[in-house]
């Protein structure tokens, strides 16, 4: 049975635009008929698309991403799906932005699955890191808010695990407030006090 290269995207939400990963598909070579595309949260693989995508992958097949953070944001999830596809189906993945990460074998090459596998590993380790050090973070923000006198509600929700790098990205100017808030789903009004309060603190 020929070889069918399928392509997936997704968005965060509705009013982001796909066209960038469609486009960088059908250049690299997938058929449009082949392309699934999801707006939704990376958060977990509960996508109507995906899924329906995954369903029809064989082995041999070949599953071409623009890059791993399409695929999804939580590296045990990803890792898991990366297994699901590679060993249970016995097909491949491609990461366009990422050359490592493109799971093919090739004569006379290391890179391939292996490779492909240890550089997933690693990147696994990294968000791991990333994600208790954005947690250390947090504590430390809230104990220096509250040594400032800023009260925090014992009514009040915790604030996202992501709310810390989402943050960084408004300080630096990848994200607006408003976007900021939006990604996280909070209200703006609350994002933009609790962002207020964090950036006095630190």
């Amino acid at each position: 049975m020929a070889q069918i290269i399928y392509g997936y995207v997704r968005v965060s939400s509705k009013d982001q635009n796909e066209a960038r990963q469609i486009d960088a598909m059908i250049k690299w070579g997938v058929d449009k008929k082949y392309i699934y595309v999801d707006k939704k949260s990376g958060k977990d693989f509960e996508r109507s698309e995906y899924k329906k995508m995954l369903k029809k992958v064989r082995k041999g097949d070949l599953i071409v991403v623009q890059s791993i953070d399409r695929l999804g944001r939580n590296y045990n999830d990803i890792l898991e799906q990366w297994a699901l596809i590679t060993r249970r189906k016995q097909a491949d993945i491609v990461v366009i932005d990422m050359p490592l990460l493109d799971t093919r074998e090739k004569a006379n090459d290391l890179t391939g699955r292996f490779i492909a596998d240890l550089v997933l590993q690693i990147l696994s380790y990294v968000a791991q890191t990333e994600r208790e050090f954005i947690k250390k973070r947090q504590k430390e923000g809230i104990e220096a808010a509250k040594a400032r006198g800023v009260k925090f509600g014992k009514n009040k929700q915790p604030l996202p695990d992501d709310f810390f790098s989402v943050k960084a990205r408004c300080d630096n100017g990848e994200l607006s407030l408003r976007g900021g808030a939006k990604r996280l789903g909070m209200p703006y009004s609350t994002f933009y006090k609790y962002y207020n309060e964090m950036k006095n603190s630190l």
